[in-house]
């Protein structure tokens, strides 16, 4: 450790912000005797959420690859299918098309905000349907919790008979001028991971406003049990179910949900104030006019390569003074596990990956924390 950093507090990109509000959602699961996968809490969690975000109904799982699984799986994904994929992603998004047997095909990145380029997308699949090819689904993903261009997405692929499917992971609380993030498509996924906008531990959440498209992965979800006093199965389920304990966490963070968001934007606001004026830095997502319409989930910079000091090399500038920084996702269609896959690519989300950074943005962070950062930032830039 850099003799500078001795005693100083490690600053986290997004540690979990829970209190005793989700401590009291616990114990109250914990004493009512259902500790099991689904309970009354997994209920209300469900019913709370969908309202949230507008839509008809909501399927509590295990993960948001869980319920990107079960999505695809029931909009037709499988041997002799394509999916097409947003290339700038977490591996889960692809690696769920993987599941099915269905082939993933990757689309490039837009260089503003990192989200897919619909322009591209509508394109791939217009190549592989004059090929021939069958297109189970598109996949967007909206990107560091802002929501992908539907306005641009949906009617082009509605006219082409394509089911969308929104991976909402990053992006619950944000929204587009067309609505709520996890609102779009035939189906939307939540994540609720330990360092999402707020968490279960682990866990997800599938959206519809499909009742039959949920109660198929609600079945599919629980083993494919068959309605009988034993247990009976005529097809392969998945153990897939998000835990009642698990759900009261959520519910609690839930209840949170917008002071957390609230607190992440104003961390935004206070790095576009504290590096406004370094021209080699520019923030992933614009201006600034539209964070109000982001969770802000992580406030990510992309950096001039003219510059001496690389990504990597902040980061480990930032790392030296205890603060945890990470690359943008890499691009699928560069990962060695889909070495092959088919890919629409254009080099932009190429670009943000080898210049792009993701600052410290957790909602319990202080104020004098966010300080730091930036003036590790700073003087990393102005140093190079």
């Amino acid at each position: 450790m850099n003799d500078r950093a001795q005693g100083v507090n490690q600053i986290w990109l997004s540690k979990a912000d829970v209190t005793e509000v989700e401590e009291r959602y616990v114990i109250d699961a914990l004493r009512s005797g259902w500790v099991t996968p689904m309970g009354p809490q997994v209920d209300a969690f469900e019913a709370e959420v969908a309202e949230r975000v507008g839509v008809r109904g909501a399927l509590a799982l295990s993960s948001g690859t869980a319920a990107l699984h079960l999505a695809l799986l029931e909009l037709g994904a499988g041997p002799g299918t394509s999916v097409v994929v947003a290339s700038m992603t977490f591996a889960a998004s692809a690696n769920a098309v993987a599941y099915t047997g269905a082939a993933p095909v990757f689309v490039d990145s837009r260089l503003g905000d990192g989200n897919v380029d619909p322009a591209l997308l509508l394109e791939a699949v217009d190549t592989l349907q004059t090929e021939g090819q069958s297109v189970a689904a598109a996949m967007t993903v909206d990107l560091f919790g802002r929501c992908a261009d539907y306005a641009a997405l949906a009617g082009g692929l509605a006219d082409r008979g394509v089911p969308l499917l929104e991976d909402a992971a990053e992006a619950l609380g944000a929204r587009s001028a067309d609505g709520p993030a996890g609102s779009f498509g035939a189906a939307a996924v939540l994540s609720f991971n330990g360092n999402k906008i707020m968490t279960t531990s682990g866990g997800g959440m599938l959206l519809s406003n499909d009742g039959a498209l949920l109660d198929r992965c609600r079945y599919l979800s629980t083993q494919a049990r068959q309605p009988c006093a034993h247990y009976e199965h005529s097809e392969i389920g998945y153990n897939y179910r998000l835990s009642n304990l698990l759900a009261a966490l959520g519910r609690g963070q839930l209840s949170r949900l917008d002071g957390m968001i609230e607190r992440r934007r104003q961390i935004r606001r206070r790095y576009r104030d504290g590096l406004a004026d370094l021209a080699e830095v520019r923030f992933l997502g614009g201006d600034g006019s539209e964070d109000d319409r982001d969770n802000c989930w992580l406030t990510c910079v992309v950096l001039d390569p003219t510059m001496a000091t690389s990504a990597d090399g902040l980061i480990k500038t930032l790392a030296a003074g205890r603060i945890e920084a990470r690359r943008l996702w890499k691009p699928m269609h560069l990962q060695p596990v889909f070495d092959g896959a088919r890919a629409f690519a254009t080099g932009a989300s190429e670009y943000l990956f080898d210049n792009g950074v993701a600052l410290p943005s957790g909602s319990a962070l202080t104020d004098a924390d966010i300080d730091r950062v930036i003036r590790t930032v700073r003087a990393c830039v102005q140093e190079s």
